[in-house]
């Protein structure tokens, strides 16, 4: 196994548990990938996901790789309310967890009669989109005729054939921002929609209709919190994993996948060490692979063509500001709040970089504001820990490693975050920034239309033996989608390759 990220590790227990001997070769100092925690004075901070959307995934890779459950390794809550959005013209709406009746009722009672009945439609078109795509894009390896994938299931115009698209006639080229425009109207509950989008790092200009799934997943399946910040989680598995005999060595680089007749046996690393395997799975961006493989390209042709790589249009990067404040937490605080920008163009324009013009790296962009009741995130209850995130343009186009671009940025997120803690920037004891440069693009997950540019490369190679892991490779990224993309990889791997997905 290479990397001990979220989806390599939800392999690697699976397939423990199946009987296979599984080592982990990392090359960093620790396990969890993108799911890593800052601590400094008492202070903690999620530096990836802040919360957990589909908790069915990580329920059921506890259950199938040892009796204890998941509840029992991590103390799991939904955050309610979900979150609270503050639009451009100031209004508030807070929406309740996991409940269609009550989104309705905030968004008419906030945004007006009528908004929470468009939106409460659109996300009855999205539950179609994703009762069709569910299976493909969450439960199975990628067909091998992924093409039918790039026609978006979203039904707003109906059409007959695959997915209720087409009868032949081509893919929708519809996207979420024509969708946003089309059926919601309001600019509000457009910056709504468009935001579940933008916080992947997804243009909703380019992002295909069935991005929609995004926030229906988020209000049918509940947002959750796991006390002590999400690092909790990479805790409890990587502790299963060690539990089912999974050994790990870090600050141990692949440099090479060891063949043998044409087919993966195992990896070498830097100090010269082989390590022979039955089988060989790799949890690294797909941009990676191939130079493991001493140049072999290990998708064919006509395979899912890797993510697009850091400073290509159509690609945001994530910026996160860890604030130590001092005073106490409000008790009607809300957990997630998210700052909608001002000017969502000049927005998206700065993030993706429109035209000739340079790119702002410093526009307020949206901020996703994150003030979690948890005594495991701060000193004492005389303090309070507050996490920013924003959807920024990639390291490349912006220089983020130069400090006057980075501490500029941070700053305004800063600023616009007071719209959620009002005198934000008095409590601030210091702070912790950090940028795209410091681990790269975020994968967003796997979506289908748009002629597939928004899938990622299947987790069967043309190396017999040779498999793909994690959010860089099918199902894509995010927590759920990486567990899945682990079950997926060890389903092949227990039941051959011609395994089409659990019944």
């Amino acid at each position: 196994m290479i990397g001990a990220g979220m989806g390599a590790m939800a392999a690697a227990a699976r397939l423990a548990v199946a009987g296979h001997r599984v080592a982990v070769f990392e090359r960093g100092a620790t396990y969890g990938g993108a799911v890593g925690r800052f601590e400094r004075d008492g202070f903690a901070f999620d530096t990836g996901p802040g919360l957990l959307h589909l908790p069915a995934v990580h329920r059921d890779l506890f259950l199938k790789t040892g009796r204890e459950p998941l509840e029992s390794c991590v103390e799991l809550t939904q955050v309610d309310p979900a979150s609270r959005h503050v639009f451009a013209d100031g209004t508030a709406a807070t929406l309740p967890n996991a409940s269609r009746a009550g989104v309705l009722a905030a968004l008419d009672e906030t945004l007006g009669a009528g908004s929470g009945e468009r939106w409460s439609d659109l996300m009855v078109r999205a539950r179609e989109a994703w009762d069709a795509t569910r299976r493909p894009l969450l439960e199975e390896p990628l067909w091998a005729n992924w093409h039918v994938l790039g026609r978006d299931p979203y039904p707003a115009v109906r059409r007959r054939g695959l997915f209720g698209l087409g009868g032949g006639k081509g893919p929708t080229t519809a996207t979420l921002a024509e969708v946003a425009r089309r059926e919601l109207a309001d600019p509000r509950l457009i910056a709504l929609l468009e935001s579940h989008a933008l916080a992947y790092g997804f243009d909703p200009r380019t992002a295909p209709a069935s991005a929609t799934v995004l926030p229906y997943m988020e209000q049918t399946f509940g947002s959750w919190y796991v006390a002590g910040g999400m690092r909790a989680l990479a805790d409890a598995l990587y502790a299963r994993c060690r539990a089912r005999k999974v050994e790990f060595a870090f600050d141990a680089e692949v440099t090479r996948i060891v063949e043998k007749d044409g087919r993966a046996a195992g990896v070498e690393l830097a100090d010269g060490r082989v390590a022979e395997a039955e089988f060989v799975v790799a949890g690294v961006d797909p941009v990676r692979l191939p130079g493991l493989c001493a140049g072999r390209a290990p998708w064919g042709d006509g395979d899912v063509r890797p993510a697009p790589e850091p400073g290509d249009r159509g690609v945001g990067a994530r910026l996160t500001v860890c604030l130590a404040l001092r005073g106490a937490r409000p008790a009607d605080a809300v957990h997630r709040t998210v700052v909608h920008a001002a000017d969502r163009a000049a927005e998206l324009a700065g993030v993706f970089g429109d035209g000739p013009a340079p790119r702002d790296p410093c526009a307020r962009p949206t901020v996703t504001v994150l003030r979690p009741d948890d005594p495991a995130t701060r000193p004492d209850d005389a303090h309070e820990a507050v996490t920013l995130t924003a959807t920024v343009a990639p390291h490349g186009p912006v220089d983020w490693r130069d400090p006057a671009v980075l501490e500029r940025a941070a700053d305004e997120l800063v600023a616009s975050a007071e719209a959620a803690v009002p005198g934000l920037r008095e409590r601030v004891l210091w702070r912790e920034v950090r940028s795209p440069a410091d681990g790269g693009p975020v994968p967003g997950p796997a979506l289908a239309g748009r002629e597939g540019r928004f899938l990622r490369p299947g987790n069967r190679t043309r190396i017999p033996g040779l498999y793909a892991v994690g959010g860089w490779s099918h199902p894509g990224g995010g927590l759920a989608h990486a567990g899945m993309s682990g079950a997926i990889v060890a389903g092949l791997i227990v039941n051959g390759d011609d395994w089409r997905g659990s019944e």
